[in-house]
């Protein structure tokens, strides 16, 4: 007998946890992609999602992989309850020592220690030198990320980009911590020198962290255009470009 083989005659709750990992750590998959990483066919994976979706760990949606066109995929990602489920047994205790933190050195203490934290993580990321160099350090950060644990993407926003975090390791201490996204925030922005715009966090209950980076060019003509002109102005005066940041 085969090891697939022995993977699928069973139900075995290790080979369900191995499932739910692997989704944390890559985000939505379909049975297909998970078979092929853990060795099952797609029927016996889709025993195993059964079984998650019954238990409300893991729930089906769609989509589409970059560059393809038709009918997206069926694929699955983690809930709520399927995080809580494989969350480790120091949340606990990262809790009750930032509570201490805060009883001792108040917010501020908190906030300079997510900030250290954060910066452990991508801080070493180079800056970008300009607009031009703005997907550069966006494409770093996501692998510094991902090597973290945050299984970190970039994906094109049309106006900008978004890095996409299909897991967070401590999003059960940032639920109640939220100065551990807002130093994530404010240390992505200082590397890629403009502003950021956080859409989505997995500790405010999303299925992924989102954080959005404009990176279009206006003119200052397309501005004044959302504002009524005086009557007799000359709409004809040039205005220099600049960048929005």
């Amino acid at each position: 007998m085969s090891v697939q083989h022995a993977y699928e005659s069973s139900t075995r709750p290790d080979t369900r946890s191995a499932v739910r990992e692997l989704l944390l750590e890559r985000g939505a998959l379909t049975a297909v992609e998970i078979g092929r990483e853990l060795g099952l066919t797609a029927a016996g994976v889709r025993r195993h999602l059964d079984q998650l979706v019954e238990s409300g760990e893991v729930e089906a949606t769609r989509t589409r992989p970059a560059g393809t066109r038709g009918r997206p995929a069926k694929a699955f990602q983690v809930t709520a309850t399927g995080r809580r489920s494989a969350q480790h047994g120091y949340d606990h205790l990262a809790v009750e020592a930032l509570s201490a933190l805060r009883r001792v050195g108040g917010a501020a203490a908190v906030a300079d220690f997510a900030r250290q934290r954060v910066r452990s993580v991508i801080g070493h990321v180079r800056p970008a030198e300009g607009p031009q160099d703005v997907e550069r350090a966006a494409t770093d950060i996501a692998v510094a990320l991902s090597e973290s644990g945050y299984a970190a993407s970039i994906e094109d926003a049309g106006s900008g980009l978004q890095i996409c975090q299909h897991h967070c390791p401590v999003w059960n201490v940032a639920s109640q911590f939220p100065e551990l996204c807002e130093a994530e925030q404010e240390v992505v922005a200082e590397i890629v020198g403009t502003h950021v715009q956080r859409l989505a966090t997995i500790a405010g209950g999303d299925c992924a962290c989102t954080t959005n980076i404009p990176t279009g060019m206006v003119t200052a003509g397309d501005l004044a255009a959302t504002i009524p002109a005086a009557a007799g102005a000359d709409a004809s005066v040039p205005t220099p470009e600049r960048t929005v940041r």
